[in-house]
């Protein structure tokens, strides 16, 4: 069942045209990660699939009452204005101590509701607000960049956790990174996004692809995780598929695994 879809959809600022000819869906379930440098409109693109973008071509359909999830990248919080986590997690639909509780456990925030927002680490901050998602039981968890600021260990942690959320709740998962390491091997697709979207594939697949190499090199020698999930031997990975590129003329064949 696919939650969400987006058919040659182009964004454009002014007469920049920061997206160009996107076609991507996200279905019941699945981990899609969105891989891209810096200025290659990933969060533009995440918000155009939210609504908060406007579209100039193409079109973004949804799911009839599809219940979505917003992580950001960062939390904006006023240091003159103290907030608890449990009082943070009722902005801007009050939820019940049972509930709250519930979801703080969850994320591995037991026991912190009357902590102070402005008090917690990078880590803890982005778990409180992941919570925050979960208390509305999207269908669908988008999140931006979630672990930018963590370090390797933290970033790790954090999407062994989205992982759990997605096995324990059924919601998909569409994630935006920047970074090369912390994309999760446990993801069903990855998506390479420069403007357009370059290649997709499986983590292992993408690394591979020549349109990858182009944008992140060979440093890593295409490693894309931090740790390995089981899901990684358990099928043979099929190939990537290449997107045409509108500034090459490059062509490829699209197999299906």
């Amino acid at each position: 069942m696919k939650l969400i879809t987006a058919s040659h959809v182009c964004v454009r600022f002014g007469t920049d045209e920061v997206l160009h000819d996107i076609n991507l869906d996200v279905s019941k379930g699945e981990i899609v990660t969105i891989l891209g440098p810096n200025g290659s409109g990933k969060s533009t693109l995440l918000r155009a699939l939210l609504g908060i973008v406007p579209v100039a071509e193409g079109r973004i359909t949804r799911a009839p009452g599809l219940r979505i999830g917003h992580v950001p990248q960062k939390l904006m919080i006023d240091r003159t204005m103290p907030i608890t986590v449990r009082r943070f997690l009722s902005l801007p639909t009050r939820v019940t101590d049972a509930a709250a509780e519930e979801t703080l456990a969850r994320v591995g925030m037991a026991g912190h509701g009357t902590d102070q927002m402005t008090t917690l680490s990078g880590g803890q901050q982005q778990r409180v607000l992941l919570a925050r998602a979960l208390l509305g039981a999207p269908q669908l968890l988008m999140l931006d960049e979630p672990t930018q600021g963590l370090d390797q260990p933290g970033e790790a942690a954090f999407y062994r956790l989205i992982e759990e959320v997605r096995t324990e709740t059924g919601a998909a998962v569409l994630m935006i990174s920047h970074d090369l390491h912390v994309v999760m091997a446990a993801s069903d697709r990855v998506i390479c996004l420069n403007g357009h979207i370059c290649c997709e594939g499986t983590p292992r697949v993408v690394s591979t692809a020549p349109e990858y190499r182009a944008l992140f090199g060979l440093g890593t020698q295409g490693a894309l995780a931090l740790y390995r999930h089981d899901h990684d031997h358990d099928h043979k990975d099929g190939p990537a598929h290449h997107s045409h590129d509108h500034r090459h003329d490059h062509r490829h064949e699209h197999d299906h695994a």
